[in-house]
C-alpha cells in the first residue's frame, strides 16, 4: 500500500513539473525571480521531448508501482485522469517532437509577455 501512495505521489509531481515547464513562464508577472528556476526546467522539459530521454521520476515510478505488486495502471482518479496526460497513447516521436514545440512556443508567448511588462514599466 505504501509504495502504491508513494507511486502516486511521484506521478503527481511528475504532473506539477510537466505544467511548470509549460505554464511556468506566465508566474513571472507576479514572481519575477521565477525566472531562475523556470528558465532551467523549461529547457530541460523541451530537451526531454526533442531528444527522447526518460525523466528520472519515471523510472522510479515505475519501481515504486512494481514493489507495491502492481503490473499496470488501473482504476482511481489519478490512474484514469493524470496517466493519460502523462503517459498518452499512441505517444511516438514524431508526438513527442509535436509536444516539444508546444511548450517551447507557449513559453516564448510567457517570456515575451514578460519582457514587453517590463520594458514598459521601465524595469
Amino acid at each position: 500500500m505504501i509504495f502504491r501512495i508513494l507511486a502516486d505521489a511521484v506521478l503527481i509531481l511528475h504532473l506539477a513539473f510537466v505544467v511548470f515547464v509549460v505554464l511556468g513562464g506566465f508566474l513571472l508577472r507576479w514572481w519575477p525571480k521565477l525566472v531562475w528556476v523556470h528558465v532551467p526546467v523549461a529547457v530541460w522539459g523541451v530537451l526531454i521531448e526533442f531528444i527522447g530521454w526518460t525523466w528520472l521520476l519515471t523510472p522510479l515510478e515505475n519501481s515504486l508501482r512494481h514493489r507495491g505488486g502492481q503490473a499496470g495502471y488501473e482504476g482511481g482518479f489519478i490512474d484514469n485522469y493524470i496517466m493519460p496526460v502523462l503517459y498518452p497513447i499512441g505517444l511516438t516521436r514524431n508526438v513527442q517532437y509535436a509536444l516539444g514545440i508546444f511548450a517551447l512556443l507557449i513559453n516564448v508567448v510567457a517570456y515575451t509577455m514578460y519582457f514587453r511588462r517590463r520594458r514598459r514599466s521601465g524595469l
